[in-house]
């Protein structure tokens, strides 16, 4: 199963209105489970299974709470920028490098924004629009959600 077929579950069961649905296959077990208002407290845990013979492995940590906030009106007007998948948020490639963007900045489509870590890769996350950061939404080295705002850009 790969991690976009994940982010497509994660999404169908927070709009379902389920509870908690697990799946299990030989090589991953997957549990989501929802609080009672349909995506506010929405956790997912994933647990590679081991092969046939082996140790077992310890369970992951639960991935960070998701909470639903409606954006204030004089947000309205500028575009978020959102995780395309679940992992570690860097604003820095790293540790004695300086920060891709901060408050104030001018991005152009393309520019790198951030990094997101996710199963010991990193991926450089593309602003798709080109504007002035206006926010940053999350800390350097938090968890984040797929679909977790970012930052915000104002586009004019």
């Amino acid at each position: 199963m790969e991690l976009k077929d994940i982010q497509n579950l994660i999404r169908f069961v927070a709009k379902s209105g389920a509870s908690e649905v697990k799946l299990e296959t030989d090589d991953i077990k997957i549990t989501i489970r929802t609080g009672e208002h349909g995506g506010k407290g929405e956790m997912t845990y994933i647990q590679q299974m081991p092969p046939v013979g082996s140790m077992p492995q310890q369970p992951a940590a639960p991935a960070s709470t998701v909470e639903t906030e409606s954006a204030p009106a004089e947000d309205s007007k500028y575009i978020t920028v959102k995780s395309p998948i679940i992992g570690t948020f860097y604003r820095k490639p790293s540790p004695d490098k300086p920060m891709f963007v901060e408050v104030g900045s001018t991005i152009n489509e393309g520019d790198v924004l951030c990094v997101i870590e996710a199963m010991k890769l990193f991926n450089e996350i593309e602003s798709e629009v080109s504007g002035k950061i206006v926010k940053i939404l999350v800390d350097d080295a938090s968890p984040v959600e797929f679909d977790q705002p970012l930052f915000l850009v104002d586009p004019s």
